[in-house]
């Protein structure tokens, strides 16, 4: 069984940076999707940013292009998002997730391309 941890979440101010970092342990995942999500209170899950296998494709919500960058390293398990220029409707806590293990039809943008989850890093930034 798959176990992401995830770490970096934090308190800052609007236009500061921050860099997540999320480590797989149990299941190694060169070959799957990474994607990263978040959650604000009452609000759904929302896509952020996704990467495939060996980074050559990326994927983000158009909330945040320009803004974050996405990146992985198979060697260290590892799934980073460097969020550059934070807003405050950017505060949420936030996810990371790997793609299942067999293959699904829907698009990395949907929650139920993934099947594990981290327990989420809080995200606030203050105006």
């Amino acid at each position: 069984q798959v176990q992401l941890v995830e770490s970096g979440g934090g308190l800052v101010q609007t236009g500061d940076s921050l860099t997540l970092a999320c480590v797989a342990s149990g299941r190694t995942f060169t070959d799957y999707v990474l994607g990263w999500f978040r959650q604000a209170p009452g609000k759904e899950r929302e896509f952020v940013a996704a990467i495939n296998w060996n980074g050559a494709s990326s994927y983000y919500a158009d909330s945040v292009k320009g803004r974050f960058t996405i990146s992985r390293d198979n060697a260290k398990n590892t799934v980073y998002l460097q969020m550059n220029n934070l807003k405050p409707e950017d505060s949420a806590v936030y996810y990371c997730a790997i793609e299942a293990t067999v293959r699904r039809s829907m698009t990395v943008y949907d929650p139920a391309f993934y099947d594990g989850w981290g327990q989420g890093t809080q995200v606030t930034v203050a105006s």
